[in-house]
């Protein structure tokens, strides 16, 4: 799976995944998803954000979240 909205880089937040190389993380959105702010909410809040930025922050964290299980 791509991630070609989702940047890592030193000189910004440390090199915490971020959206377009902006100094939006991935984890803020997230995590006011999480909290229940919506799209719309997210977009008004941060007008350099578009809706695919949003789209894609919840796949990676999904992607992220996935888990194996390893049975002995």
């Amino acid at each position: 799976m791509t991630f070609d909205r989702i940047t890592f880089d030193p000189a910004i937040m440390g090199g915490r995944a971020c959206i377009r190389g902006m100094r939006i993380p991935v984890s803020v959105i997230v995590g006011q998803l999480a909290h229940g702010a919506t799209t719309e909410e997210l977009l008004a809040d941060y007008p350099d954000l578009e809706k695919a930025d949003v789209q894609q922050a919840l796949e990676y964290a999904a992607w992220l979240a996935q888990e194996e299980i390893v049975t002995a």
